[in-house]
């Protein structure tokens, strides 16, 4: 425990959820390294300053591996599996390696026309209607559907998974987000098992180990869960109720990812263990989607709350990469990264941090530190190219968000084929952000008219 006492994140800003950077800036100009306490009271060393933060990603003694932390007692933080998120080498480099060639840039070139083909059918559906929530209609749906389509997610149960979703990353609701992990936990354990069924292995063996991890993962609650998406965890969840019943997956054609993983966990020399093909699915489906769901609706509040920057937008549309990394470093939709645990006493920016302690490396602050970007404050999507993506908001190092690629090119023709179609595109009602109060940096709603 530090001698000196944490920082209230809650002292700096009426609404820590809604305007975190009230906090960061009063903290910045203190120092880009502090012990910090959470509305939610759990506390951390935070790191704020963009340099200290990029070097922090980066920085081998900052362990993912929650068994480095000084208050460490059981595997049970790990509520769907184990995932790259949650490893260090050699394990992570095992796990990256087992996915990565399916997000290189000819892989992700592929899916542009699928992209293009979901957002265009998508938008012929809300044209007629003139009004209509983004998220509900175009900014949940789309990505949603590239990464079910990717991993071989029937289409019927897509819906489930946004309701799960929101239920894990949802702050103060420990219950709910226990069951709706144990619930998605039981469904990906069904899933994999048809994978394995229609690829023609016997495979009972280890679908019953599948399965039985499924459900002593689920058991564990939530914290794991908003681990494995780059932000602060939730408070630990009381005792999950009894496990459901694991639903029967419908078939899907062979040769998605997910049936690619089971063949790994199978056939290849254990490359993949049970609780990691978990965590593996639970990690690509979740983060393959939420994230990318947060980027496209707020750089279109950016935009539409800018005036001047969607009129410069529609009048030079080569602005358009540059408007989504400048969304990007503006509200990242991850603003955390996932916890890190002091594998020896480390010293940041003449900060003594002891062994075993938790860090928060926080992208939000990083991206508006003014030591980086000239007046961080204003939304401009003229900045320099080179140094707005100098932004971390998919992080750095070797736990690099290995989705970004997709997630810029479905933001990019989204943002594209929504503004193309809607020339009057405008917010219906109140401008200001309904943010979730969720571990990532997300709306609730955004009404919109045309």
């Amino acid at each position: 425990m530090p001698a000196q006492p944490a920082e209230e994140l809650a002292a700096w800003t009426e609404d820590f959820a809604t305007d975190p950077y009230s906090a960061f800036r009063a903290l910045r100009a203190k120092g880009p390294v502090h012990y910090v306490r959470f509305p939610t009271g759990d506390t951390a060393w935070m790191i704020l300053g963009h340099e200290e933060a990029r070097a922090a990603l980066a920085d081998t003694r900052l362990r993912h591996d929650v068994r480095h932390s000084a208050e460490y007692d059981s595997d049970g933080l790990y509520s769907i599996g184990r995932n790259m998120l949650q490893t260090d080498p050699p394990d992570h480099t095992r796990l990256r390696s087992l996915v990565a060639r399916e997000f290189t840039a000819r892989r992700i070139k592929a899916l542009r026309a699928r992209i293009q083909e979901a957002a265009d059918q998508l938008l012929d559906a809300m044209g007629p209607l003139g009004s209509a929530d983004l998220i509900d209609a175009f900014a949940f749906p789309l990505p949603l559907t590239v990464i079910c389509e990717l991993l071989g997610v029937p289409g019927v149960d897509r819906d489930r998974f946004r309701a799960w979703t929101a239920k894990i990353l949802t702050i103060g609701e420990p219950e709910a987000s226990g069951l709706a992990a144990q619930e998605m936990t039981a469904y990906l354990a069904g899933l994999i098992e048809s994978k394995r069924r229609s690829a023609g292995d016997a495979g009972d063996a280890g679908g019953a180990e599948v399965a039985g991890a499924a459900g002593a993962a689920g058991a564990a609650g939530a914290a794991g869960a908003a681990g494995a998406l780059e932000a602060p965890e939730a408070a630990e969840a009381p005792e999950a109720p009894e496990a459901p019943e694991v639903p029967e997956a419908p078939e899907a054609a062979e040769g998605d990812l997910l049936h690619a993983l089971v063949r790994a966990h199978d056939e290849d020399g254990g490359r993949l263990t049970d609780e990691e093909l978990l965590g593996m699915a639970f990690l690509l489906l979740v983060a393959g989607h939420e994230t990318t769901v947060n980027l496209i609706a707020n750089a279109v509040h950016l935009l539409l709350t800018h005036p001047d920057q969607l009129a410069a937008l529609r009048a030079d549309g080569d602005l358009l990469e540059n408007a989504v990394e400048e969304a990007l470093r503006f509200e990242p939709p991850s603003p955390a990264g996932t916890y890190r645990y002091t594998a020896e006493p480390v010293t940041v920016a003449g900060t003594h941090i002891p062994q075993g302690a938790r860090v928060v490396i926080s992208l939000a602050s990083a991206n508006r530190d003014p030591e980086r970007f000239p007046d961080p404050e204003r939304f401009d999507i003229h900045r320099n190219p080179a140094l707005t993506r100098s932004h971390l908001a998919f992080g750095h190092g070797i736990h690099h968000c290995l989705g970004a690629p997709l997630a810029r090119l479905e933001a990019n023709l989204a943002l594209r084929a929504l503004l193309d179609r809607f020339p009057d595109l405008a917010i219906d009602g109140d401008p200001a952000p309904d943010w979730r109060p969720s571990l990532l940096r997300g709306l609730n709603h955004l009404p919109l008219r045309w």
